[in-house]
């Protein structure tokens, strides 16, 4: 005796219950929305038809009318059933984590300049850290980012603070944190 087995063997179902259509409809409205939301320069950078950048750019002009946001917002989540929804929401992930971490680093270098600006202690620390950290060239740049400082600090009302060295200061510490720690300062030199 054989047995035939067709497409729906699994108790007669060969497709997604209307659940899950259901849910994956409203993520593709959701990420239709965060699209919505991007800017236009980000928007060319992604996988998008022509129909559907030009729906996200409509539903971006509308303000005046919620209720015809609302459709526009509809039509294109429902554009967004044949578009690249995996590619679309990984570069969205990386440009929101992505940034999120580029400013947290922004801000501990921030503060670990003015740290060096108000401590001595702070460079002796830094250098234990990375003990290939050009010595001379932090302590210059520590020095003068004081002077301009107290410079700034006797300025008149409108005119502008000099920051060129605390800057400096910032570059110095960017590029100390950003190299791999097994070089030394002579070998970035040739690099």
């Amino acid at each position: 005796m054989v047995t035939m087995h067709t497409e729906d063997d699994d108790h007669g179902y060969d497709r997604p219950s209307k659940s899950q259509v259901k849910r994956e409809m409203h993520a593709l409205l959701d990420l239709g929305k965060q699209l919505i939301e991007q800017p236009t320069e980000r928007l060319k950078q992604l996988p998008l038809s022509e129909k559907l950048y030009e729906a996200i750019r409509e539903a971006q002009r509308i303000s005046n009318s919620r209720e015809g946001l609302r459709r526009q917002i509809h039509y294109v989540g429902k554009l967004m059933r044949d578009a690249d929804a995996d590619t679309i929401r990984q570069q969205l992930d990386v440009w929101e984590n992505g940034s999120r971490e580029q400013t947290r680093a922004m801000h501990r270098l921030e503060n670990l300049r003015d740290l060096l600006l108000r401590n001595d202690d702070a460079l002796t620390d830094l250098l234990k850290q990375y003990p290939q950290a050009d010595v001379q060239q932090l302590r210059t740049f520590i020095r003068e980012g004081r002077k301009e400082a107290q410079a700034n600090a006797a300025l008149q009302p409108g005119q502008e603070p000099k920051r060129k060295h605390y800057r400096a200061l910032f570059q110095a510490l960017k590029q100390l944190v950003d190299q791999p720690t097994n070089e030394t300062p002579h070998d970035t030199d040739h690099a």
